[in-house]
């Protein structure tokens, strides 16, 4: 218990007879809503934990938050380095304090006041807020994009993101042309590639540019490929003027930024050359440090804070190096707060808390936010629970969110909001779009001098008739028409759930695209229980049997730990031979992907002929594991590679089945490549290639076995 008056620090010296710093890192935790990402680390708290927990915190003084970070690294040396001198104005408050201020003070005494306030110190203020405190701060603040007004009160944007399975500029293309038809995409085009190969890439910028270039919207609507930051940067350098506005993924500690690739000084580099018109976009979520085992002990709502305190130092670089080059700064986040899956959070309402908490946190950075009100389809949430979440979210004001032609990603394999979704919180909030591209959808007819839906609303074969009058086509009308209707079978037919017109409202999903998302969700369901069958795994020639330490599929899917471990390693100890190159087969979230007919053969029989032509030797047995995650790879790698001879890289082709739920079960295939003394060492995903969505009907299995010979001959150099 706590006594009367006394606050975190207070309440530490009485307990343990000095400040103690895992217990202080406990309590923090211990005000946090309850996560399953907090859990993993034995950090939840019951409810009266969680109860003084609070009351000590509301209790405790701002400079004392910041005098007793819970993590020190590179990255608490920058954020408090970025920190305003304003701070000292409330330093001597306590968090009760700051909490009445930002929920009844002006606005305008509240904005010039944040960027003294530390990431720390926010994460706190956050866990002090009950749902509709958290709507409530979210109404209040804006920090639209300086010269628009993206993110303004009464906005509401959209981020197309028109993945394909395949990377296939016409499936991009016509996502984007559909969107547009309902007045929908006018904050950025943002594609997630499958490869981040930089000749693929560069070509999904390319069909992105093409777009924005024909309807001469390249000063106003960027666009972006979102591979790895480096490999944007390298499309540049060999295409300049192709890429748009540059995207990373950040971690809130230095260990998962180095899992991504990214450290600060990297990342600073990157913010210090972008002095176009575009400037940088950031992604982030609750339990991604969790997830790469990076934790150390600090609970989720702090982790992520200190991204937002990232983005906030990077924005203020990249404004000065786009002041440089004479424009405004354009720098904005989104947060994808369910991507990763129920070991982060599993339920509806865990959902809506981890949406309004980094919507707030980032606002309360100053910064541009967006949210990806997402969820896996291995997550308790269905797409009508979503469209409940949504009307949970939605009040408290993000600046725009994902855009999908259905909830579904035909790529990702993952819930989100789709076009119909944007028409009906905009219809139930009083929200509109960017005035500079309500101006657009105005010129095209799909919406009107109101912003309601217009004559050509949802019309995406009249918007492909202007795209290609503004390129010159002077064919009839019908002929354009015709080679719409056949442009667009052939994208439904590669999986990508292209749509048209609307429901009984124009809000509503036309009934067969409804059905057909309800089918894929429950297809979902069947891959995700499903294992690898004893009469699949004898077609594998030479397999080795191996298990994880998941005991069953409920224990893999809701502690993925357990699939990193292999619970029978000595197993590895039997395979004596001097090899190059070690194949593993894992049943992943999707069995089926792997097991379904002609999925893994060919891409077997491609491989090896391919891989022996270069002198690689290939290990003959193929090493088949059950319940296993991606790191399970690495696990033997380590105990298979590890032991091997010195001298070259060793490298191991992890075949994997991924992210149930698309029409094409795909699969994955991580590549990696290290010496026998690096993976005795271990190592992690920062050094990893992938190839993703293969299947029969997607990325070809024999095109990705080529795929993987050119990846393994370039990282051994042979």
């Amino acid at each position: 218990m706590a006594h009367t008056g006394e606050d975190l620090f207070a309440h530490l010296d009485r307990v343990h007879g000095r400040f103690d710093a895992p217990a202080y890192r406990r309590l923090l935790a211990a005000a946090s809503e309850f996560k399953e990402g907090d859990a993993v680390q034995d950090l939840a708290a019951d409810g009266p934990t969680r109860s003084l927990a609070r009351a000590l915190l509301a209790r405790t003084r701002l400079r004392d938050l910041d005098a007793h970070p819970p993590l020190v690294d590179d990255l608490h040396a920058l954020l408090v380095a970025d920190l305003d001198p304003v701070s000292a104005v409330t330093a001597d408050w306590t968090l009760a304090q700051l909490k009445v201020f930002v929920l009844t003070a002006d606005p305008a005494r509240v904005h010039p006041l944040l960027p003294g306030l530390s990431s720390h110190v926010l994460a706190c203020l956050i866990k002090l807020l009950d749902e509709a405190e958290l709507v409530a701060v979210g109404a209040r603040i804006f920090n639209p994009i300086p010269g628009t007004d993206l993110g303004a009160e009464g906005r509401l944007s959209a981020r197309i993101q028109p993945n394909s399975p395949t990377d296939n500029p016409v499936d991009i293309r016509w996502q984007v042309l559909a969107g547009w038809s309902y007045g929908v995409g006018d904050l950025i085009l943002g594609c997630n590639p499958v490869s981040s190969d930089p000749r693929s890439v560069a070509a999904v910028e390319a069909a992105l540019h093409d777009l924005l270039t024909t309807f001469g919207l390249e000063q106003t609507l960027p666009h972006c490929v979102l591979a790895h930051i480096d490999v944007q940067a390298a499309v540049e350098a060999d295409q300049p003027g192709t890429t748009g506005i540059w995207f990373q993924s950040i971690a809130g500690d230095d260990a998962t930024n180095a899992t991504f690739d990214c450290p600060i000084a990297k990342l600073q580099r990157h913010a210090d050359t972008r002095s176009g018109r575009w400037g940088l976009y950031f992604e982030t979520g609750q339990g991604s440090e969790v997830t790469n085992g990076h934790g150390r002990g600090v609970d989720l709502v702090t982790l992520e804070a200190r991204k937002y305190g990232l983005a906030r130092a990077l924005q203020r670089r990249t404004a000065a190096a786009q002041a440089r080059g004479g424009h405004s700064p354009w720098v904005h986040v989104n947060d994808v707060a369910g991507f990763i899956g129920p070991e982060v959070l599993r339920t509806p309402d865990q959902l809506v808390r981890c949406c309004l908490e980094d919507l707030v946190l980032g606002k309360l950075h100053g910064l541009t936010m967006g949210l990806d009100v997402c969820a896996t389809l291995h997550m308790a949430v269905s797409p009508d629970d979503l469209d409940r979440c949504l009307d949970r979210i939605a009040p408290a004001c993000p600046a725009y969110l994902m855009a999908l032609p259905t909830k579904h990603d035909p790529m990702l394999s993952y819930l989100t909001t789709g076009f119909h979704d944007h028409v009906r919180l905009r219809h139930r909030f009083a929200r509109r779009p960017a005035d500079r591209m309500a101006a657009f959808f105005r010129d095209l007819g799909v919406l009107d001098e109101h912003g309601d839906p217009g004559p050509r609303f949802g019309d995406p074969r009249h918007v492909y008739v202007q795209y290609l009058r503004r390129r010159g086509d002077p064919r009839p009308d019908a002929d354009l028409l015709a080679e719409a209707a056949e442009q667009i079978a052939s994208v439904r037919a590669r999986g990508v759930p292209l749509v048209e017109g609307h429901g009984p409202h124009p809000w509503d999903l036309p009934t067969a695209d409804r059905d057909e998302l309800r089918r894929l969700y429950e297809d979902a369901k069947l891959c995700l229980r499903a294992g690898f069958e004893p009469a699949f795994v004898a077609t594998i020639p030479d397999p080795v049997v191996l298990h994880t330490c998941s005991r069953d599929r409920d224990d893999f899917i809701l502690h993925p730990a357990t699939g990193e471990r292999l619970a029978d390693p000595e197993l590895l100890d039997t395979l004596t031979a001097d090899i190059d190159v070690q194949l593993v087969i894992s049943d992943g979230l999707s069995a089926l992907a792997l097991a379904d007919p002609d999925h893994l053969a060919p891409y077997l029989a491609a491989v090896r002929p391919a891989l022996a032509e270069v002198g690689l030797r290939v290990a003959r047995e193929h090493l088949v594991v059950h319940h296993g995650r991606v790191r399970a790879g690495y696990a033997i790698g380590q105990r298979r590679l590890g032991r091997l001879p010195p001298g070259h890289p060793r490298v191991l082709v992890h075949l994997i089945g991924e992210r149930p739920g698309t029409v094409h079960h795909n699969y994955s295939i991580y590549i990696t490549a290290a010496d026998a003394s690096a993976w005795a060492r271990g190592v992690d995903h920062d050094i990893t290639r992938v190839i993703s969505g293969v299947s029969d009907t997607a990325k070809d299995p024999t095109h990705a076995a080529r795929e993987t010979a050119a990846i393994v001959r370039s990282l051994t150099r042979r």
